[in-house]
């Protein structure tokens, strides 16, 4: 074993690229990209560049992260999703997210009978599917929960070409959203619509964490995994990782829980060790000899997108919306709170941070059972 694949070098790189993700992240020009973005891309270059290795070697540092911190974040991440207050998000808002929800599930129908992915992905391209439907609904919370539940991170090959693909063209989408709006609002001028103004609090920068929330946080989360991988064992057809997520959801609801301090830190913290392990999937080597599998993808995903944008776009022209609000709820079904709130800051509109946000919360609830859904009708 060299230095490089050392244990502790490999989970101090990973620690270090999120580090400086987190820090691009807050430079102006590179708010936009976003932190999970960012650091897909450095670990991938560093994975190809032979700094750090590839995840289709098998490491075990990356295999540790699949199996144990990929669910807890996941499980944490949840614990800030609060369902009475999407109340709070605006009706236009909220519409025109479920529409984008509606726009992605029949994009995914039309790219599945149009691109008949199974034939050369085989007996696994249904769970791409889903998980395609719920990085789309949701983000890439959704996207890596059907991958564990479906074991398609077991195939590195496959794994690495459906998320790099999931950049590939997730990543034009959000320029696409922040450049749309403010053409469209010169050739179709729409009225601005704001949200309820009884809500327009400031987003926190910061987030306290203490003692007993950090253990209360960790605590939950770890004995959540367990009865969700003991209930997985008596039945055995509910996948572990749903239970996971709708355990989190019961709990975030609980007042004494939603006074735990931290999880929004914690959650992101670990999906973003996670994002940087998925970038070491990103093998160039192992993608290029794909090949014909790597071009289905892209014709999936691009014609999923697509849709989704027609239809978003379509219905909120013919309901006469906010074309800010249409890009926001666009941004929070393909990417998740994180665009949503980049795109609400790029356009300028401050007053759809938070309702941005919400609807990405809500997004985070619906999207895996969205993709288990799909994943089950294509089966």
């Amino acid at each position: 074993m060299t230095w490089t694949q050392a244990p502790l070098y490999v989970s101090g790189m990973l620690c270090m690229f999120v580090f400086l993700a987190v820090w691009l992240g807050t430079k102006k020009g590179w708010r936009t990209v976003g932190s999970p973005i960012l650091v897909i891309l450095m670990t991938a270059v560093a994975a190809n560049t032979g700094l750090i290795p590839t995840a289709t070697q098998g490491h075990s540092v990356y295999a540790s992260v699949f199996v144990y911190l990929a669910p807890m974040g996941i499980f944490i991440a949840l614990l800030e999703v609060d369902l009475r207050s999407l109340k709070h998000a605006g009706a236009p808002i909220l519409q025109m997210f479920c529409i984008g929800a509606t726009g992605t599930l029949i994009g995914v129908f039309v790219a599945w009978n149009l691109v008949q992915p199974a034939v050369l992905i085989g007996p696994l391209a249904h769970a791409v599917a889903g998980m395609y439907t719920g990085t789309y609904i949701g983000g890439s919370i959704n996207f890596n929960a059907i991958a564990l539940n479906y074991q398609v991170n077991e195939h590195a090959d496959l794994f690495a070409a459906t998320t790099v693909v999931d950049n590939l063209i997730g990543t034009p989408w959000i320029i696409a959203t922040l450049i749309l709006p403010k053409y469209l609002q010169k050739i179709y001028p729409r009225k601005k619509r704001l949200p309820d103004p009884s809500f327009a609090k400031a987003m926190k920068s910061n987030e306290p964490i203490n003692i007993q929330s950090l253990v209360g946080i960790f605590g939950l989360a770890l004995l959540a995994m367990a009865f969700s991988k003991l209930l997985s064992t008596w039945l055995p057809s509910i996948p572990e990782i749903l239970t996971l997520t709708t355990i989190a959801l019961i709990l975030a609801q609980i007042p004494v829980v939603k006074h735990l301090k931290g999880a929004h830190t914690l959650g992101f913290f670990i999906i973003l060790i996670f994002l940087a392990t998925v970038g070491t999937l990103c093998d160039l080597k192992t993608i290029t000899s794909l090949g014909e599998v790597a071009g289905t993808l892209i014709w999936f995903v691009v014609i999923m997108v697509l849709v989704h944008g027609f239809v978003i776009f379509g219905i909120g022209a013919l309901l006469r919306m906010d074309w800010d609000i249409i890009a926001v709820a666009s941004q929070a079904n393909v990417g998740g709170n994180t665009t949503a709130l980049a795109a609400a800051e790029s356009l300028e509109r401050p007053d759809l941070l938070i309702p941005g946000v919400l609807v990405g919360s809500l997004g985070n609830a619906l999207g895996t059972y969205a993709g288990f859904m799909v994943a089950g009708m294509l089966g």
